[in-house]
């Protein structure tokens, strides 16, 4: 497969313009250019649909959400560490997901950090909830001190020289005749 028919990015930070979201983007684009990809990412900002992800019927803003999730090849899963884990926003969101229904899609979990016993957070806690889901998750997850945003293309070039390879063997096992 030399291109994923869709890249999507999930921030599950509650606030707009976060650096969670920056991040995020980030990582999306560099793990997309390691493996070759053209696509543009589809960012889904749990920020503006905080408020709809607990309505009793679910809006259309929640349904496109949930579609873009569903429809991505490979699913990069961002949050900040609350609590030394992944944010309640993320959770609810994908609460819409059933066991099982990410089955097929690569998912690459990234947990932005203020301090750094909160490391290992991110393959405790955000890693096990996506293969729960179905996702495979075939190489480290991301976790970035808030104090190394300064440095971010750095530590991106580290983890983008591991995650790249994984997840183009991934695809390609996924589609032998790519």
């Amino acid at each position: 497969m030399s291109s994923p028919a869709r890249l999507a990015v999930i921030v599950g930070n509650p606030r707009a313009a976060s650096r969670t979201h920056g991040l995020a983007d980030r990582a999306a684009r560099a793990v997309a250019a390691a493996a070759g990809w053209t696509a543009e990412p589809e960012l889904v900002d749990l920020a503006a649909l905080g408020p709809l992800l607990l309505a009793p019927e679910r809006a259309p803003a929640v349904d496109a959400a949930v579609r873009a999730t569903l429809d991505a090849d490979v699913l990069v899963v961002a949050s900040p560490t609350y609590k030394a884990t992944y944010t309640g926003l993320l959770k609810v969101f994908l609460d819409n997901f059933g066991a099982g229904s990410l089955a097929g899609t690569v998912a690459l979990p990234i947990l932005l950090m203020g301090a750094p016993q909160h490391a290992l957070a991110v393959e405790v806690h955000l890693r096990p909830l996506l293969v729960e889901l179905g996702a495979t998750v075939p190489s480290p997850g991301l976790a970035v001190l808030e104090a190394d945003l300064g440095r971010l293309d750095e530590v991106l070039d580290g983890w983008v020289a591991k995650v790249a390879p994984a997840v183009r063997a991934t695809l390609a096992d996924r589609d032998p005749a790519g």
